[in-house]
Order: structure tokens, then C-alpha cells, then sequence
């Protein structure tokens, strides 16, 4: 039986797990909000952990906190920071739509630990969330973990999988395949020109969602309530801005507007719509990887992926593309958290949005699914596919539509002849055009050279 002790709020007492570290408002959350058992990610409740140190550093310079309990304050808080006392954070992510819940759940932690340090009484309100409100404090946590996630997992990872491609384009350089438009074979490309397009894709990606960052960077914190900053000292914004770069190595501002910055969450759909962009260039790159994979037989063929497990229970030595199918699965997740975020982002009533939990939570899986996506295909498709130069030479040779080469000599009501004629008899082009035209069957062997069509 769980042992239980009474702790008290302005509703009254509640009971409260023995060793929990956290107090009364955090236990009304989980009795309130059973709603889908899951819990805030854990990148966002280390940012909590992160705001509130910063906040107490701000606070004793501006001397709103006593050197004292703001050290105090920031012990604890740093050690949630790094990750400590996760299993302290149950709050469902459905729960009040400005977060209240979890940052009280923070500050109620941060009180526990700072009071026992301290060997005196720490409050939550007054002295953690000193100069905070939840109405600022959690969208400073959706901006601070998204900029660290994306700077420490994600971009690192979209260069893992851009250079593992610039490799293979210089490793498949001079192998000539052909090329499809409509799933249908078209002029021919070489291999590295194939992978220079997902290279492109993903650089775009890349690009785009470092101009989000110049937003992302603008922190809430500072409004308190309703962006006036009501109960914190006129310089909050610019001191705890500070101190929370110099924690994070990275540069954080305040918001150019602080009402904007609590009423709207534009800068996260942004953010998504970013990623949902990067997701829509993953999902092309493993659906080129299946078509080019699919056979052996039967597909085409051009390639041959690692294998990595059985694919069927019922086949024997059925081999399947599972990472370019998991990438794609992937990609459809975060264009589905895309819409959440959308939806939610248009839920700014007057001075607050009122799904900012949510929005942390698809932005930040987002942002793991993508980072996790470059790194299994970087890592066990993009590097080591084999070319089946047999099937890539063969499709090649027979290919009716090199016949495009000669539009300029017969023009293209001839070709298109040829091409049928060639597509029909199932032989390869050259023959056929060497019956079909009088250009000499030396000259037609360099004009049709898929090598000099590139």
C-alpha cells in the first residue's frame, strides 16, 4: 500500500504520495487528466529545468531573490536540467491548454529539492516561479527545447545523411541508369545526378528551417500574465535572455512583442510546417529507394538494399525495404502532427493560446522523428545499396526513349516511330534506327551512348 502525506493549495489539501517531490497542484493534474498516459518529452521538462535556473540567476541580479535561495533554486533546477528526476513529471500532455499543470510540477519539484538543500522552506509560487508566470514560462520551454533539439539532434543528423549521399555520388559518378518520369523510363542520368536531387532536397530543408530559427530564438519570457510583466522587474527579459544563453551556448532574445509572443504560437507552426517539408523530401527519398530496390525479379530492380531481417513469416528468404518504410511511416507521423499543431496554433484566445502542451509535444516528436529518419537511412540504406549494374546496363540498352537523342536529325514524329517499333520487337534502339534512318551505325552508336546523353 502506498503511503501518503497531505499537502495543501489554495483549493484546499490533497493527498500526495509519500516520496513524491512534487506537491498539491501537480497531484489535482494527475487525478485530473487521465487522458492518454502520455507525459511531457523529456527535452521539454529539462528546458523547464533550464528556464527555471536561468530565472533564478536573473532574479538575484535584479535582487528579486536573495543570493541564497536563488542558488538554491538553481542547484535544483540544474539537476532536472541534466536529466535528474524525470519520473517526477507524470502530467498528462492533455491538461490544461496553457501548461499550467507542468510548470507548476516543475516549480513544486524545485521547491522539494531547494528546501531540502537549503534546510528552509522554498515555495513554489513565490520563490521558483518568482517573476514567471505559466502563461510565459511555457512557451519560452516550446521555443528553448525546439532550438536545442534542432541544434543538437536534428541538423547534425541532415548533415549525417547529406554527406553519406555526397559520398555515394562520387562513389557511382560514371554508373549511367535510366531514368523514369510517370514510373515510366525516360532519358537516361547518371546515379550521382539520381542522389544529387535528395542531396538538394534535403540542403533546402536544411535552410529553411534555420531561417525559422531566427524566430525560435525570440523567447516569451518576461511577459508573465498577458505580456505587460506584471510582478517582474522592467529588465526580466533582457537579464534572464543572458543568462539562459550563457547556459545553453545558444543566443536567445526576448520576443520583438511580448502580447504576440503568449497570444499566438505562429512561430512553432512555422516550425512545423519546416519539418513537414523536410518529411515530405524523406519520404520521397525511401519511396525512391523501394521502387529502385523492389524486385528481384519482378521490380525494378536497380538496386539492392542491405538485408536486414526476414520480411515475411510465410515466405522463405523474402527480403523487404524496412528502414525506407519506416522513414516513410515516419514522414506521414509528422505531416499528421503538422495538422495538430496548425489546429492548435489558431487557439489563441485573446492574450493565450490554449494548446501550447500539445504543440510542445508534436513539435518535439517531429523533430526526433526526422533527426532519427536521416540517421537510419544515412546509416543502413544510403551507404551501403548495392548497384545491380546487370539489370541498370540492360534496362538501359534496350531503352526506346534514347531515340530523343535524334529528334534534331529525323525529327520527333520519325523517332517516336522507332521508339514503338524498337518497344514492340524488343530490340535495342540502335538496331532499329539503323534500318529505319541513314545516319551511319558508327555515328548512331555515339549519339545513342547513354554516357554522352548526360
Amino acid at each position: 500500500m502506498k503511503k501518503f502525506r497531505i499537502e495543501k493549495d489554495s483549493l484546499g489539501e490533497v493527498k500526495v504520495p509519500e516520496r513524491a517531490l512534487y506537491g498539491a497542484q501537480t497531484q489535482r493534474a494527475i487525478d485530473n487528466f487521465s487522458i492518454s498516459g502520455l507525459v511531457m518529452p523529456e527535452r521539454f521538462i529539462r528546458s523547464l529545468g533550464l528556464i527555471k535556473a536561468a530565472a533564478a540567476k536573473a532574479n538575484a541580479e535584479l535582487n528579486a531573490l536573495d543570493d541564497k535561495l536563488a542558488d538554491g533554486i538553481y542547484n535544483a533546477a540544474m539537476s532536472i536540467a541534466d536529466g535528474q528526476y524525470m519520473d517526477q513529471f507524470p502530467v498528462d500532455i492533455f491538461q490544461t491548454g496553457s501548461g499550467t499543470s507542468s510548470n507548476m510540477n516543475a516549480n513544486e519539484v524545485i521547491s522539494s529539492l531547494a528546501s531540502k538543500q537549503l534546510k528552509q522552506t522554498v515555495h513554489p509560487n513565490d520563490h521558483v516561479n518568482c517573476s514567471q508566470s505559466s502563461n510565459d514560462v511555457i512557451p519560452s520551454a516550446i521555443h528553448l527545447s525546439a532550438m536545442l533539439a534542432i541544434e543538437q539532434q536534428l541538423l547534425p543528423a541532415i548533415d549525417q545523411l547529406q554527406t553519406t549521399i555526397k559520398s555515394r555520388e562520387k562513389e557511382l559518378a560514371d554508373q549511367v541508369k535510366t531514368g523514369r518520369t510517370h514510373l515510366m523510363d525516360a532519358m537516361p542520368l547518371s546515379f550521382a545526378q539520381e542522389l544529387s536531387a535528395w542531396r538538394a532536397q534535403l540542403e533546402l530543408g536544411r535552410l529553411r528551417i534555420i531561417d525559422t530559427q531566427k524566430r525560435v530564438c525570440q523567447l516569451a519570457q518576461g511577459a508573465t500574465a498577458v505580456g505587460t510583466g506584471i510582478n517582474a522587474p522592467a529588465s526580466f527579459s533582457d537579464v534572464f535572455c543572458r543568462k539562459l544563453s550563457a547556459l545553453t551556448h545558444c543566443e536567445f532574445i526576448p520576443a520583438e512583442n511580448l502580447f504576440s509572443a503568449l497570444s499566438s504560437q505562429d512561430t512553432m507552426v512555422e516550425l512545423s510546417g519546416q519539418l513537414k517539408a523536410l518529411a515530405v523530401s524523406l519520404m520521397k527519398i525511401a519511396n525512391d529507394l523501394r521502387w529502385m530496390n523492389s524486385g528481384p525479379l519482378s521490380g525494378v530492380g536497380d538496386i539492392s538494399l542491405k538485408a536486414l531481417q526476414p520480411g515475411s513469416s510465410i515466405m522463405p528468404g523474402k527480403v523487404n525495404p524496412v528502414v525506407p518504410e519506416a522513414v516513410a511511416m515516419a514522414a506521414a507521423q509528422i505531416m499528421g502532427n503538422d495538422t495538430t499543431v496548425a489546429v492548435a496554433g489558431q487557439s489563441g484566445n485573446f492574450q493565450l493560446n490554449v494548446m501550447l502542451p500539445v504543440i510542445a509535444y508534436n513539435v518535439l516528436q517531429s523533430i526526433e522523428l526526422a533527426a532519427n529518419s536521416c540517421a537510419a537511412l544515412a546509416k543502413t540504406s544510403i551507404t551501403d545499396f548495392v548497384v545491380n549494374k546487370t539489370n541498370v546496363e540492360a534496362s538501359l540498352s534496350r531503352n526506346p526513349i534514347l531515340i530523343t537523342a535524334l529528334n534534331r536529325e529525323i525529327g520527333y514524329s520519325k523517332a517516336a516511330e522507332i521508339a514503338k517499333r524498337a518497344y514492340r520487337e524488343g530490340r535495342p534502339i540502335i538496331d532499329v534506327a539503323a534500318e529505319m534512318t541513314d545516319i551511319d551505325k558508327t555515328r548512331l552508336q555515339q549519339m545513342l551512348d547513354p554516357k554522352n546523353l548526360l
